[in-house]
Protein backbone atom coordinates (compact mmCIF):
# COMPACT_ATOMS: atom_id res chain seq x y z
CA UNK A 1 0.00 0.00 0.00
CA UNK A 2 1.27 3.28 -0.95
CA UNK A 3 1.99 6.52 1.94
CA UNK A 4 -0.57 9.05 0.79
CA UNK A 5 0.88 11.65 -0.18
CA UNK A 6 1.00 15.48 1.91
CA UNK A 7 -1.33 16.81 -0.84
CA UNK A 8 -3.81 13.48 -0.11
CA UNK A 9 -3.26 13.88 3.16
CA UNK A 10 -4.77 17.39 2.89
CA UNK A 11 -7.84 16.61 0.40
CA UNK A 12 -8.62 14.12 3.18
CA UNK A 13 -8.63 16.79 6.18
CA UNK A 14 -10.57 18.84 4.23
CA UNK A 15 -13.08 16.78 3.62
CA UNK A 16 -13.18 15.56 7.21
CA UNK A 17 -13.03 18.71 8.12
CA UNK A 18 -16.37 19.18 6.20
CA UNK A 19 -18.46 16.34 7.47
CA UNK A 20 -17.00 17.46 11.23
CA UNK A 21 -18.74 21.06 10.96
CA UNK A 22 -22.16 19.77 9.83
CA UNK A 23 -21.71 17.31 12.45
CA UNK A 24 -21.03 19.96 15.22
CA UNK A 25 -24.85 20.89 15.67
CA UNK A 26 -27.08 19.20 18.22
CA UNK A 27 -30.04 19.05 16.13
CA UNK A 28 -28.24 17.54 13.19
CA UNK A 29 -26.35 15.09 15.02
CA UNK A 30 -29.66 14.13 16.84
CA UNK A 31 -31.30 13.68 13.42
CA UNK A 32 -28.64 11.61 11.92
CA UNK A 33 -28.26 9.13 15.15
CA UNK A 34 -31.70 8.35 14.69
CA UNK A 35 -31.46 8.09 10.76
CA UNK A 36 -28.29 5.83 11.37
CA UNK A 37 -30.90 3.17 12.66
CA UNK A 38 -33.28 2.96 9.70
CA UNK A 39 -34.95 5.62 7.60
CA UNK A 40 -37.62 8.18 8.53
CA UNK A 41 -40.79 10.20 7.96
CA UNK A 42 -40.27 13.62 9.05
CA UNK A 43 -43.41 13.40 11.03
CA UNK A 44 -41.62 10.32 13.00
CA UNK A 45 -38.23 12.51 13.18
CA UNK A 46 -40.58 15.56 14.81
CA UNK A 47 -42.21 13.04 17.04
CA UNK A 48 -39.37 10.97 18.16
CA UNK A 49 -36.77 14.23 18.86
CA UNK A 50 -38.99 16.52 20.00
CA UNK A 51 -37.52 19.11 17.28
CA UNK A 52 -40.32 21.68 16.13
CA UNK A 53 -41.38 21.42 12.32
CA UNK A 54 -39.44 24.70 11.49
CA UNK A 55 -36.27 23.90 12.70
CA UNK A 56 -36.09 20.05 12.15
CA UNK A 57 -36.86 21.33 8.03
CA UNK A 58 -34.06 23.65 8.39
CA UNK A 59 -31.52 21.09 9.32
CA UNK A 60 -33.11 18.22 7.27
CA UNK A 61 -32.03 20.97 4.62
CA UNK A 62 -28.66 21.24 5.61
CA UNK A 63 -27.97 17.81 5.83
CA UNK A 64 -29.60 17.54 2.29
CA UNK A 65 -27.45 20.32 0.79
CA UNK A 66 -24.25 18.64 1.80
CA UNK A 67 -25.06 14.83 0.80
CA UNK A 68 -25.96 13.21 4.14
CA UNK A 69 -29.64 12.27 3.57
CA UNK A 70 -31.26 11.73 0.75
CA UNK A 71 -35.06 11.05 0.52
CA UNK A 72 -37.80 8.88 -1.42
CA UNK A 73 -41.22 9.61 -1.53
CA UNK A 74 -43.94 7.47 -0.93
CA UNK A 75 -47.67 9.05 -1.84
CA UNK A 76 -47.62 12.08 1.02
CA UNK A 77 -44.80 10.85 3.08
CA UNK A 78 -41.09 11.77 2.28
CA UNK A 79 -38.69 9.64 3.78
CA UNK A 80 -34.82 10.51 4.99
CA UNK A 81 -32.42 8.36 4.91
CA UNK A 82 -28.43 8.28 5.13
CA UNK A 83 -26.91 8.74 2.04
CA UNK A 84 -23.31 9.41 2.89
CA UNK A 85 -21.15 6.36 3.92
CA UNK A 86 -18.63 8.25 5.80
CA UNK A 87 -21.39 9.87 8.08
CA UNK A 88 -22.63 6.55 8.99
CA UNK A 89 -19.24 4.87 10.07
CA UNK A 90 -19.00 8.29 12.21
CA UNK A 91 -22.47 7.97 13.26
CA UNK A 92 -21.96 4.31 14.04
CA UNK A 93 -18.61 5.23 16.48
CA UNK A 94 -20.58 7.81 17.91
CA UNK A 95 -23.40 5.93 18.91
CA UNK A 96 -21.40 2.83 20.00
CA UNK A 97 -18.99 5.33 22.35
CA UNK A 98 -21.99 7.51 24.15
CA UNK A 99 -25.61 6.09 22.77
CA UNK A 100 -24.77 2.82 24.50
CA UNK A 101 -23.55 4.36 27.86
CA UNK A 102 -25.62 7.52 27.67
CA UNK A 103 -25.11 7.93 31.49
CA UNK A 104 -21.09 8.62 30.65
CA UNK A 105 -20.31 5.18 32.22
CA UNK A 106 -16.87 4.14 31.75
CA UNK A 107 -16.15 1.17 30.09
Amino acid sequence: MDTPTLGDLRVSASRACALLRVLAHEDRLVLLCRLAEREHTVGELEQALGIVQPTLSQQLGVLRREGLVDTRRDGKYIHYRIASDDALAVMQTLHARFCAHPDGEKR
